[in-house]
């Protein structure tokens, strides 16, 4: 399947199947995580919401990118999640394909820095490494050790420090474009 893993946009009518594979995934109370209440009250950036459609499962997978802004001087950043690939089709490569995805649109759009909640080993398959413990933090609870970044851009985390949270502003690049999915 690794060849022929086809990423799509998210549409409205994707939303009831990406709510039924996120419960799958994390179960009902991931509306009590930190990533979760960060996304409260904004909408994920135009163009970077994705699915995988399975006939078996109805989607395999789902991803999305919601706005940050880090610290006083607002400094624009992504927030990768939720990621989840449904329990019949994990190991396949559903993850990584709509990782690898979501970051080239990301890129595309002029993007320069993605910060995540999860899992170090996973994630560094694309290029995501620790943030250093006390540079950026989110507002509530988080384990140092799954606070994850990417830069799009070279030194785009450079001089960044402080609390990220929700920017609700248009993204960079996104003018224009119309938001299918909340995920």
């Amino acid at each position: 399947m690794r060849g022929s893993i086809a990423c799509e946009d998210t549409t409205p009518q994707d939303h009831d199947a990406v709510e039924h594979l996120l419960d799958l995934s994390f179960g009902s109370n991931r509306h009590g995580k930190t990533s979760y209440r960060l996304r409260q009250g904004s909408t994920p950036v135009p163009g970077l919401s994705l699915v995988v459609r399975d006939p078996g499962v109805r989607l395999s997978g789902t991803i999305s990118f919601w706005p940050l802004a880090i610290g006083a001087p607002a400094t624009p950043a992504l927030l990768l999640g939720p990621l989840a690939v449904h329990p019949d089709r994990q190991g396949l490569g559903i993850g990584l394909a709509l990782m690898r995805e979501g970051l080239a649109r990301a890129a595309a759009q002029g993007h320069a820095l993605v910060l995540l909640v999860g899992d170090e080993p996973y994630y560094a398959k694309v290029g995501f490494c620790r943030i250093p413990e006390g540079l950026i933090s989110l507002p509530g609870p988080v384990d140092p050790r799954r606070f994850l970044s990417l830069e799009l851009k070279p030194g785009a985390l450079d001089g960044v420090s402080g609390m990220a949270s929700a920017a609700l502003a248009v993204p960079h690049g996104a003018e224009g474009q119309e938001q299918h999915a909340q995920a």
